[in-house]
């Protein structure tokens, strides 16, 4: 009987753990059809996740380039280090010498690493040599590895830095024309699929997924020759005169391509630091400053089109003063009865101020705003100044001022812009940096009176003007010089800004120029002597590389004797700065 149960007994644990055993390994083949069968692809996923990756294709910014095809702006390949902390940790006895290779401290590295334990990814070292980088995979120090990317470079360094501006360490543009049109020259990363294995390097690839795309090439209206011939003579009127800052702004006439534009001082846009952030501001776009006597022109435009003045109509400025409101407008010289050419010639503040006060204040106001002035260019430029032009309801003295370039504010850029409309037959074009892109212009005055603007101003340069030292042997210039005292704080100081804005060749304008220099030093600060001389040095050098036609129209410049200049030190007979009497004081 006890045999028996035990048998039986025997018997049913017996099929119990056959049973249990059938049915675990039937538990198991539904799993595995299960896995293999009917959810493989979400399974095969989480296998491929810890093999496959989806990693960038790098691809190029589109370079930039000026007129002539020559490079400004061009992206190269570069090598990028980068670290599997996890992996490198293990073998933490070389990181001293990864330290070595990458010629940086060893204990900081360490730090920079074991911070970071917990990621796969990390980057040693950035935008490195190509051969650099390769010496320091040779190490074959495991968790180490390098990536292809693209640093941006700059050929022409500081001559083109405020146009260009400069990119991050990402290529994204982050100033001047490479922020202005960062979309245009961005490229579309790729993609694609690789399988790496348990040490992070490719040993297959799979799939693309998406093709880089490149970056459209941009093309600027800027001659690269121009810009260093203005770059080097600011940079050497600046030393001269020891001026704190300058400009000089370049346009074609013709359609309002801006063909230079330099600044100083200026900065090295392939150097990742700046010492100076001020030094990286596109000042002739950005920094306003009061015109002075080169906005005369565009009184005497706003009187002529009035219909109450004509060229030859005469103005008394005897005795060089002009009481008025309180204060007193003045003149270097008594200058006695002149016309509206002779106003020009001499720089009179009486006589302009005279013209003014005969003038509708909406009209006037109209004239200079139509030549650009109060708003900006449209060059594009990100961050440009759009200046100050007063509304219309001016007191007596704050007419008086703006009439001969006080109490409104321009940009280099402007000036040029209106002086190009002058030489266009007063058809104004908004400038552009793009070659090509120009828009149509658009007329502000009568081509007419235009024509003869541009003859009046051809005396500035004359024996008996402002601008001798602006001439270009070879050919006819007009122009004005301005000196205008820069205001402080309670009023006007002893500071100057330094003008010239000149047409050339006089005759059928090419070129049109502003040259700007920011508080000279030393005897010398009328426009006159400072920045003539360097729109002639500037001017001589673009209209022969250019191949301008000489004039032939006044043959003297071609092969008489230089014109007699001013004494060093000893003003030209101009009347440019702001009256005595009304320094410090805010018009009204």
């Amino acid at each position: 009987m006890t045999a028996r149960v035990r048998s039986a007994n025997f018997r049913a644990r017996l099929l119990i753990v056959v049973t249990l055993l059938t049915l675990v390994a039937t538990a198991l083949v539904v799993r595995a059809v299960d896995l293999q069968l009917l959810h493989n692809e979400f399974y095969q996923d989480q296998g491929d996740q810890r093999f496959l990756r989806e990693i960038p294709i790098p691809t190029s910014r589109g370079a930039i380039t000026d007129r002539n095809g020559e490079p400004l702006a061009v992206s190269t390949p570069v090598e990028s280090l980068w670290a599997n902390p996890q992996e490198l940790l293990q073998h933490a006895d070389r990181i001293g010498e990864l330290a070595r290779a990458l010629d940086v401290p060893a204990e900081p590295l360490m730090q920079k690493i074991a911070q970071r334990a917990n990621r796969e990814f990390i980057y040693l070292r950035r935008h490195m040599n190509p051969e650099r980088a390769q010496a320091v995979l040779e190490l074959k120090i495991p968790g180490v590895f390098s990536q292809r990317e693209f640093r941006r470079f700059y050929p022409a360094g500081e001559i083109t830095a405020h146009v260009l501006g400069f990119t991050d360490i990402d290529e994204r543009g982050m100033e001047g024309l490479e922020a202005a049109f960062d979309t245009w020259l961005s490229g579309e990363p790729g993609a694609k699929r690789v399988i790496r294995d348990r040490l992070g390097r490719v040993v297959e690839n799979v799939d693309l997924v998406r093709p880089a795309v490149p970056g459209n090439d941009l093309v600027l209206s800027i001659d690269r020759r121009i810009q260093y011939l203005a770059y080097r003579a600011l940079k050497s009127a600046l030393h001269e005169h020891g001026a704190s800052s300058g400009s000089v702004v370049v346009l074609d006439v013709r359609n309002g391509e801006i063909l230079a534009m330099v600044n100083q001082p200026s900065y090295n846009p392939n150097a990742r630091e700046f010492d100076d952030p001020g030094a990286r501001r596109n000042r002739a776009v950005t920094d306003l400053f009061e015109p002075g006597s080169v906005i005369k022109p565009f009184t005497v435009a706003a009187a002529i089109e009035s219909g109450r003045f004509h060229p030859g109509s005469v103005i008394e400025t005897s005795p060089g003063t002009l009481p008025l409101a309180g204060h007193v407008i003045r003149d270097v010289h008594d200058y006695g009865r002149v016309d509206l050419t002779r106003l020009l010639t001499k720089s009179s503040n009486v006589a302009a101020t005279k013209l003014s006060m005969e003038l509708p204040d909406e009209h006037f106001y109209d004239v200079l705003q139509r030549f650009g002035f109060g708003r900006a260019t449209g060059a594009g430029f990100i961050g440009e100044n759009a200046g100050v032009l007063p509304q219309p309801r001016w007191g007596t003295l704050q007419k008086a001022t703006i009439s001969y370039g006080y109490g409104l504010s321009v940009t280099a850029l402007q000036l040029a812009q209106a002086y190009a409309a002058l030489g266009n037959g007063g058809r104004l074009h908004p400038p552009s940096f793009v070659r090509g892109a120009h828009d149509p212009p658009r007329t502000v005055i009568d081509p007419e009176l235009a024509g003869t603007l541009l003859g009046m101003l051809e005396t500035v340069t004359g024996t008996d003007g402002t601008a001798q030292r602006a001439v270009v042997r070879g050919y006819r210039v007009a122009g004005k010089t301005g000196t205008s005292r820069k205001a402080g704080v309670g009023g006007y100081d002893r500071r100057y800004i330094s003008l010239f804005a000149g047409l050339v060749p006089a005759s059928r304008p090419r070129f049109a120029t502003v040259v700007m220099i920011n508080d000279p030093q030393g005897r010398d600060y009328y426009g006159g002597l400072v920045a003539a001389p360097v729109y002639a040095q500037v001017m001589d050098g673009a209209l022969r590389l250019l191949d301008v036609p000489l004039d032939d129209a006044r043959g003297w410049l071609v092969d008489a004797p230089e014109r007699p200049l001013p004494a060093p030190g000893m003003p030209p007979l101009e009347a440019e700065l702001v009256p005595e009497s009304i320094a410090g004081a805010s018009p009204r």
